[in-house]
């Protein structure tokens, strides 16, 4: 073992602590801005549909993306469900349920980093660097990570909404 694989291994779990500390801090009660929400299910939506447009031609994997995707889904409309939203005289405010959106999120960051150590690993050797799409526990991470995220952010985009024109027809 080389002094950069214990490098790696050394700070590895660091890093893990500081992706879970700014996850906990993001799951916190938040306010709700809009252009944060539709920016938001514009990125997840991306998140899943550019791995999908590769997956085309392969359905076995296109099948997985599916499935972590409508795992994502059920999980994100229970997770809005269990959003306490607020609107107070300073603002609008969010709190998700946070164990579920950082057990997703730390899923996706596991799987992320797993593939940079299988990157590492094979440094060198002869064996060709998979494809990020090449993985089925990967699509499944993407699925999930994606559609949970971006159905939270389109609840809070609709809620948002369907507040402003709740008090456009108060004033009219």
């Amino acid at each position: 073992m080389n002094i950069t694989t214990l490098t790696l291994l050394v700070l590895t779990p660091f890093l893990v602590w500081r992706i879970y500390s700014r996850l906990r801090t993001a799951m916190a009660r938040q306010r709700s801005i809009v252009s944060r929400h539709w920016t938001g299910l514009l990125v997840f939506a991306a998140m899943v549909l550019v791995p999908a447009s590769e997956l085309l031609r392969r359905p076995d994997m296109l099948g997985w993306l599916a499935m972590g995707t409508a795992a994502g889904l059920g999980y994100g409309v229970w997770a809005f469900q269990h959003t306490r939203l607020e609107a107070t005289a300073e603002g609008y405010y969010f709190t998700p349920p946070a164990r579920l959106g950082i057990a997703i999120a730390m899923l996706f960051t596991a799987r992320i980093l797993y593939i940079g150590f299988e990157m590492y690993a094979n440094q060198g050797s002869n064996v060709p660097t998979p494809r990020f799409t090449d993985s089925l526990l990967t699509m499944l991470a993407v699925g999930l990570t994606g559609a949970y995220f971006g159905t939270l952010s389109a609840g809070l985009a609709l809620w948002r909404y369907r507040l402003r024109k709740a008090i456009g027809a108060v004033e009219k």
